[in-house]
């Protein structure tokens, strides 16, 4: 069996840079799943000679972690941006598209422009820079990979103070996700202003709410029935 080829998460970077792109961003998203919450997106562009290692994509890395990078990476960034779309544009306009529209306008303010543009994924069809999307741009791409923690690390901070507001959902354990406690929370409470009305389940709760408490309510100190909506 051939051995794993393990690849420096930079290397794109620094072949971009050898031919003569100076100036590399990488875009991410954050919360794109979230049933409430913001869609936040952040652009990075990392000095050459950053030092990445243990740098990875924010999902791999412990809160804490997350933490000390956000710091590093804004302390030493080129440039960093950051853009954020809260739940009606969201529900106006689509996840996709408000996802695409988020992401080039955290290009597009970033305050030096750069050279060229790492996506995770998403084809960025309509900047007018070299750009390239790469399948799991932020476990292999080091700008995309800061830009991936830079737009976490801001989510939770936002949805940590929506949890103050709206403390009955526990905004502070899953963000905003689809999990058994959040789906029990809303069959008990129904959506908050901040949640996603034009997601499933939401959609379901507002047509057939009866439906949705008996699939996702659970009684006090019983956990909620799990179910796969994908």
């Amino acid at each position: 069996m051939a051995p794993r080829v393990v690849r420096e998460i930079d290397l794109y970077e620094r072949r971009l840079r050898a031919e003569g792109f100076a100036l590399v961003a990488g875009v991410d998203e954050a919360g794109r799943g979230a049933l409430a919450g913001p869609l936040v997106a952040s652009a990075v562009i990392l000095p050459d000679g950053f030092v990445v290692q243990g740098l990875r994509d924010s999902k791999e890395l412990t809160a804490l972690q997350r933490d000390l990078w956000f710091e590093r990476i804004r302390a030493e960034a080129v440039s960093v941006a950051v853009c954020r779309a809260f739940p009606r544009r969201i529900d106006h306009r689509g996840l996709h598209v408000s996802n695409l529209k988020l992401l080039r306008q955290a290009v597009d303010r970033l305050e030096i422009r750069p050279d060229f543009v790492l996506s995770d994924g998403f084809r960025l069809r309509t900047i007018k820079l070299p750009n390239l999307s790469i399948k799991k741009g932020d476990a292999v791409c080091a700008s995309v990979a800061a830009a991936s923690v830079v737009a976490k690390v801001t989510r939770d901070r936002i949805m940590q103070r929506y949890h103050r507001r709206f403390p009955e959902y526990g905004f502070d354990q899953h963000r905003g996700y689809g999990t058994a406690e959040h789906r029990a929370a809303i069959a008990r409470f129904g959506p908050s202003p901040i949640h996603r009305l034009s997601f499933k389940g939401l959609k379901m709760y507002a047509e057939e709410p009866g439906r949705y408490e008996a699939l996702y309510g659970a009684p006090a100190g019983e956990p909620a029935m799990e179910v796969d909506e994908r």
